[in-house]
């Protein structure tokens, strides 16, 4: 399911570029019900809300032989374009597949705008995510490059399927086994 890009109309006729020089957009994370990122993403866009729902190509094993599917690259995890000023915010927590804002305590999680344009970035023309596979073994020490966990080191585990990794990370004196996108981790050294 494509990411969608589309410029939502407004009910008083303004577009969103008009609206932006007005007051300012940001980028918010939403938590989505299991498995339900698409329907979330295209009840939203019914709404008229701008949404980013990166995704990533796979191959999974499905009766003995193996098939390239295209998944959520944040299971359950998509961006929603808001402002804080002038867009309702009350019909997406009782949209159908969307479970609701992530929130830091009272505030609502604010994504930076160079994420979703580093993310984009990736793209490609039918809105999944592009990355080179490094070929990392077992035992080699790495460095978290993008994400929340951004410069951590840690020792690679294993592959978890083609696109993704896990990595075993010293959190608070304790071995913990994180799994990741292969494209958020370099070679240290």
């Amino acid at each position: 399911m494509p990411a969608c890009r589309q410029v939502p109309s407004l009910n008083d006729g303004a577009t969103r570029s008009t609206r932006a020089k007005d007051n300012v957009l940001a980028w918010y994370l939403l938590y989505s019900k299991p498995r339900q990122e698409g329907v979330a993403v295209e009840n939203l866009k019914r709404q008229g809300y701008e949404t980013y729902l990166p995704l990533i190509r796979t191959r999974r094993r499905r009766q003995g032989q193996y098939v390239s599917l295209v998944e959520p690259m944040f299971p359950r995890y998509l961006f929603i374009h808001l402002s804080d000023q002038t867009d309702n915010w009350g019909p997406i927590r009782s949209t159908l597949g969307v479970s609701g804002l992530v929130r830091f305590g009272d505030l609502p999680a604010q994504v930076p705008d160079r994420l979703i344009q580093a993310l984009r970035s990736r793209d490609d023309e039918s809105g999944i995510q592009q990355f080179e596979t490094p070929d990392f073994k077992p035992g080699d020490r790495v460095r978290i490059a993008e994400g929340p966990m951004a410069g951590y080191e840690g020792i690679f585990q294993a592959r978890s399927g083609k696109e993704r990794v896990v990595v075993l990370l010293d959190v608070v004196g304790q071995a913990t086994r994180v799994q990741m996108p292969v494209g958020q981790i370099e070679a240290v050294g």
